[in-house]
């Protein structure tokens, strides 16, 4: 097991009735700014808890942050913050709408454009936040991380805000999720698992435990709530695995991968398609490009989730990632590019985006331009 400092400062509360808390949960005093997505917490009567248990209290609301969040939109929200001398943040929303509020967090405390920020891949100095969350997926309500668009040019890019104060998790505001969403959020999920798993092995019994049984959890709830979104205790276990999924907590002492994530975002940059969507693609293209050096971590993926012992080892690889595109389609997400009109001109401009950055993700650090472009060949 490699070194390794552990530190997350969220408080989470979870379940029925706790966005009442919110009065308890934000220091008095405070100016806040309660930030909204496109309009569902008004519809599923989030919106409406959130105002009651915020009833006396000074804060000013900012609608309209978009799946994956742009760096124009959040610029408006940093004047509004300004204007109104915000010194807390209250996101409403899913990771979208969180990973735009760290964003603002730390363009309130910011001279410059925000954007810079975001080249710069951290904040030093940020505005205190805490979340409600609406739409399980990211993990972003117990994590530092965002990810922030620029329609202008295109881009997408990851950097590190502030953890939430605190997050609060009830299932119920998941039951009107649309299932596409759903969908999306379970694959976002799986990947996230699986980009701290699926390395080497030998490194941690514990972290491959921990990671196997969110796998194993996932896998089950998958049907569960495909038939049935209002389904309390199945919903609980979504929303609680997809913030175990990134809360730092899998990735102790152990090398990670997020080739498959960098590849997402230059998809979503290029074509506007939902993040886990994404990675239900390509992650499958990066099983079949590096099977060698993963080779043993997927034999044991293929084991322990799957079940699957007999046969060669080829012949279990191959299983093993025919189950896995079969789970992402059971999802009724699609495994290929082509399903999705996506082609070779926009493999091409991927390949050209990782040269120019001169970026290398994996955990053998070798996945650059060329191996990203074999990779999303290998999921046409």
């Amino acid at each position: 097991m490699q070194n390794f400092i552990y530190h997350n400062p969220t408080k989470l509360v979870f379940g029925k009735g706790m966005i009442a808390r919110l009065s308890q949960l934000i220091p008095a005093g405070k100016r806040i700014m309660v930030t909204f997505g496109g309009g569902s917490a008004r519809r599923n009567g989030v919106y409406d808890q959130v105002a009651r248990a915020l009833e006396g209290r000074e804060y000013v609301e900012f609608w309209g942050i978009e799946p994956n969040p742009t760096v124009e939109t959040l610029r408006e929200a940093i004047a509004l913050g300004r204007e109104h001398r915000v010194d807390f943040l209250l996101s409403v929303g899913g990771g979208s709408v969180i990973d735009g509020t760290k964003l603002i967090a730390a363009g309130l405390r910011y001279e410059g454009d925000p954007w810079e920020i975001v080249l710069r891949g951290r904040a030093d100095d940020t505005v205190p936040l805490g979340t409600v969350l609406t739409m399980a997926a990211t993990g972003s309500e117990m994590n530092s991380g965002a990810v922030i668009s620029r329609s202008e040019t295109r881009e997408k890019y990851a950097f590190q805000g502030s953890y939430p104060v605190f997050s609060v998790l009830d299932p119920q505001t998941t039951f009107s999720l649309p299932q596409r969403q759903i969908a999306a959020g379970l694959s976002d999920t799986f990947v996230h698992v699986m980009e701290q798993y699926l390395t080497t092995t030998c490194q941690s019994r514990l972290m491959d435990r921990w990671a196997e049984g969110i796998l194993h959890t996932v896998v089950e709830i998958a049907p569960l709530i495909r038939e049935e979104r209002r389904d309390y205790d199945a919903m609980a276990d979504y929303m609680l695995a997809a913030t175990l999924a990134l809360n730092d907590m899998i990735r102790m002492g152990v090398s990670q991968d997020w080739a498959t994530h960098m590849i997402g975002h230059e998809l979503t940059a290029l074509h506007g398609l939902t993040h886990g969507a994404t990675l239900a693609i390509v992650f499958n293209g990066t099983l079949r490009v590096l099977r060698e050096q993963k080779r043993d971590k997927i034999l044991q993926y293929g084991a322990r989730i799957w079940g699957i012992v007999e046969g060669t080892d080829d012949e279990r690889i191959d299983r093993t990632i025919a189950r896995t595109v079969e789970f992402f389609r059971s999802l009724g997400l699609s495994t290929r590019l082509s399903e999705e009109g996506i082609g070779r001109e926009t493999i091409l401009e991927i390949e050209r985006r990782f040269d120019a950055a001169g970026v290398r993700h994996g955990e053998a650090q070798n996945v650059d331009g060329a191996m990203a472009r074999r990779i999303l060949e290998a999921c046409l």
